[in-house]
Parts: C-alpha cells; sequence; structure tokens
C-alpha cells in the first residue's frame, strides 16, 4: 500500500483521550485530558494551511491559527506557546471552554468530508506542556510609572492585565470573590475547567507583575472615586450576573433556584471557601430539571449528574438545532444520562408548599422573517414533568454598580455600559478615565469575547497613556 500523501489522510480527526462516563460522573475533574506522545503535533500536521485561513477570521480574538500549527507540528512546542499569546491571553482556558465547533473548527475547510483540525485541544495542550516547561510570556524590558486599576477578575480584566503588565504598566486587579476567575472560578465547574488551570494563570500573572486584590468590593471596602484619584485609568471588567427572570408562575416555590447561585455554591464547596449564604441544594436521588438551552444551563444539568440526582431533563422551547449551547456541552450532556425535551415550553411550576412538577407545553417553530425561528406554544398540549428540584437557566444580564451614575458613566437602556463612539476611544466610557468591557458591555457572551475585549481595551488605556505596547 502506498504511503497517503496528505497527513489529513494519514491521521484521523482524533481528540485526546475522555475519562469514561461512569468514572467521570461520580467527580469534578475535567473529563478531557491533554495530548501526548507527540499526538498535538500529529494533529496539527492535517492542517492544510489552505490559504484563505477561515478558523482565523471565524476566531473572535484572531488568533494566527494555521502559522502556529506548523510550529506544532515541527515540535516548536515554546514557539507556539509565544504565537498563541501574541493573539490570546488565555490559550489554555479559550482551548478548553470556547465553542471551537461554531468559531474555528466549524470554519476549518476540513471540517466537511474529513474532520476539522482539533484546534482547541492542542491549544490547551501547547500551553499547558510549555507553562509546566517553565515557559512564561514576555515581559516588559521596563516598567513606566503609569498605573491602572482593574475592576474584575474575569476574563476581561485578566485580559486587559496581561496586556498592560506586558507593556510596563503597573496593574492592580481587585475583585470581591476570594479566588481570580469571576465565573471562570465560581460558574464554569472543574469538569470543564479545573480551577488549578486558573491558579496557574494566576501564578504567571503575579511572575509578570500585577497584583490581585481579593475579597475586595468597590463601594464597600475601596471607594470608586478613591481607584480615579490614585490611578491613571480604571478598566472596569465586572461581568453579568443578574438572571434574566422568566417570570413563570411558580418560580418563588420552594425547591426552585436560579442557576448561578447553584453553580457558585457548588464552586465553593469544591473550594472549600463556602459561606453561610452559598446553600447548595441536595439533589442526591432527586428529579431535577434545568429550564434552558444554553452553556450555562449544560453546567447545571452536568453537575447535578455528579451530585447524585436520579434523573436530570432538560427542557428547551426550540429543537436541538437552534440551542444557544455548545454541541459538544450537548453531547457530554446526553452520553452522561441527561433527559432532553426539545420544543417544550415552561409555562408553571407546581406544587403546594414544596415543588413537585414543571408544567410544559409542546411548541412549534414558526419563522416569521427576522431570522432565529420563534416557539410557538402548541394548543391543547400541555403535561407536568414531575421534579424535585428546578432550576433555571435563562441568561444573564449586566447589573452596573451604584458608583457608575455619579461619576458619569453611561448606560444603555439595558443596563450595559456604553463605551467607544466618536470622539471616545474604542471601549473608553463617558468618563475618560474609564474604560469597560466584557459582559458588563455586550451582555452575557463567550468568555473568548470578554478576552478580546479586555485585549483591545488595554490597547485604548495604552494609547491615552502614551505607553508603546
Amino acid at each position: 500500500m502506498s504511503e497517503k500523501p496528505f497527513p489529513f489522510l494519514k491521521f484521523a480527526r482524533s481528540t485526546p483521550r475522555e475519562v469514561p462516563v461512569p468514572i467521570r460522573i461520580v467527580g469534578f475533574g475535567e473529563i478531557q485530558e491533554d495530548f501526548t506522545n507527540g499526538d498535538a503535533g500529529d494533529q496539527a500536521s492535517r492542517c492544510i494551511d489552505c490559504g484563505n485561513p477561515y478558523c482565523s477570521w471565524s476566531c473572535p480574538l484572531g488568533n494566527r491559527i494555521p502559522q502556529w500549527l506548523k510550529l506544532v507540528k515541527d515540535g516548536r512546542i515554546e514557539d507556539a506557546a509565544t504565537l498563541m499569546h501574541e493573539t490570546n491571553p488565555l490559550p489554555e482556558i479559550c482551548g478548553r471552554v470556547c465553542p471551537q465547533d461554531r468559531l474555528c473548527e466549524g470554519d476549518c475547510t476540513l471540517e466537511e468530508g474529513f474532520g476539522a483540525v482539533t484546534i482547541g485541544a492542542i491549544e490547551r495542550s501547547v500551553t499547558d506542556a510549555a507553562i509546566a516547561a517553565g515557559w512564561r510570556p514576555s515581559a516588559a524590558p521596563a516598567m513606566t510609572d503609569k498605573r491602572v486599576a482593574i475592576v474584575g477578575a474575569g476574563p476581561a480584566g485578566l485580559s486587559a492585565a496581561d496586556r498592560l503588565v506586558r507593556a510596563g504598566v503597573g496593574v492592580d486587579v481587585f475583585d470581591r470573590y476570594e479566588e481570580i476567575g469571576g465565573l471562570l472560578t465560581f460558574g464554569i465547574p472543574a469538569f470543564k475547567l479545573e480551577k488549578e488551570v486558573v491558579r496557574t494563570r494566576r501564578a504567571v500573572l503575579e511572575e509578570l507583575g500585577v497584583r490581585f486584590r481579593l475579597g475586595v468590593e468597590i463601594g464597600r471596602d475601596v471607594a470608586f472615586d478613591a481607584l480615579l484619584n490614585d490611578y491613571d485609568a480604571v478598566f472596569l471588567g465586572t461581568g453579568a450576573y443578574r438572571f434574566v427572570d422568566g417570570r413563570i408562575p411558580g418560580q418563588d416555590t420552594p425547591g426552585v433556584h436560579a442557576a448561578l447561585p447553584f453553580l457558585i455554591a457548588n464552586a465553593r464547596q469544591l473550594l472549600g471557601t463556602a459561606g453561610e449564604g452559598d446553600v447548595l441544594p441536595d439533589v442526591a436521588g432527586k428529579r431535577v430539571v434545568v429550564l434552558g438551552g444554553g452553556d450555562t444551563a449544560m453546567d447545571c444539568v452536568r453537575t447535578s449528574v455528579r451530585l447524585g440526582a436520579a434523573r436530570v431533563t432538560c427542557v428547551y422551547r426550540r429543537d436541538e438545532a437552534n440551542m444557544p449551547g455548545s454541541r459538544k456541552e450537548v453531547k457530554n450532556a446526553k452520553d452522561e444520562g441527561v433527559i432532553f425535551r426539545f420544543q417544550a415550553q415552561p409555562v408553571a411550576i407546581t406544587g403546594d408548599g414544596i415543588v413537585d412538577g414543571v408544567a410544559i407545553a409542546e411548541t412549534r417553530l414558526v419563522d416569521d422573517g427576522k431570522g432565529r425561528a420563534r416557539a410557538e406554544v402548541v394548543e391543547g398540549s400541555e403535561q407536568v414533568i414531575p421534579a424535585d428540584i428546578v432550576i433555571l437557566s435563562f441568561g444573564f444580564l449586566p447589573s452596573p454598580p451604584d458608583w457608575c451614575a455619579p461619576v458619569g458613566i453611561e448606560l444603555d437602556t439595558a443596563g450595559k455600559l456604553r463605551v467607544g463612539g466618536a470622539p471616545r476611544l474604542p471601549y473608553q466610557t463617558a468618563h475618560a478615565k474609564v474604560f469597560a468591557g466584557g459582559d458588563n458591555v455586550r451582555g452575557a457572551d463567550l468568555v473568548v469575547r470578554a478576552v478580546l475585549d479586555g485585549r483591545e481595551a488595554a490597547r485604548s488605556i495604552l494609547r491615552m497613556l502614551g505607553v508603546v505596547s
């Protein structure tokens, strides 16, 4: 048999080893391992360097994917990590939590017929290996006298901190939580992103000179005016934590929980930092119904499985093709035994004194000419799904701090911070010293777009400060 001429024919698309379902559902460790024994190089060699890198165009960060895939193929792991960091301050995190199927891998030229290059798994594996071997991002040759305060240690804040400190700007990051990461730590479960990964990134940033002031809430422990007085600029990466109210009759019944407090309480239990307010419902042996179809809903159903729920059901009003969540997360949930009820609209939560079910109605999808199909209830199709615990996961909205208005930071009608627009710099608010990015500007969105905002806001801050990045 003759040698296959192209690596994408020689090597089939392959992902790193997954922990078997019966083992992974009894713990919270990541379900996928890194590539080993040269597998990352073999998979990277599948890239055909097509000349029109759709993978890069579809990446919000514009990652130079074909270029670093070639470096990985050649075994130049540290050079690949360096190139990754030129566009992405958090590649090991994006490699884990990005919906690559809807971004870079979804637009890979090989996707149709041969299987996309496993870009995400290579990205995380290479970064993990390089950092473990002692590689670090390049530091500033010298520090300037400029100082920037960052409010929020989530992906936008961490991204901005990386770009600022590597340009020689002193950075202090304030966060009300006891660990860095924001929703990377407290919202995304450990089976998708082990918290040691975030702690390693903290160590990398601290080596570069970033200082973290954790457990400090601006407006309570430190006045926002103090930041304006003490720093040359301020970046706000305060996220979106206010849940969307579905206004479902019965949602105040005991046994009904909001998604984010549920996930935060579980994260703190695992971290050993849970306080009195972190109440984690006992789902062991119970019937759990999660309402919603995004990645947070997938986090809730998969967490419930690991907490010992007897039966976990996800109710979503549209079909599977229209789910906003990552396809791989839906697959993982199915593999772990989650039941999906598609085209089902929750109309009420039932129970006398404690929840006992969710009343749903079937839906049909109607094309109203506005893009995404609208779910319309089918009359007479109501039924009740038995439930002991119901988790509401309809999305999140920004909740701008009270101290924004007094200093002139403007909001739009949805409560998002207004940034940019002439004569302002990109990501600059109505207050000249204050910049913002991430979910507090966009609304709840992907981690990678928060990383983009932090990176580009830092660029604007450096421009305002007269510092060459």
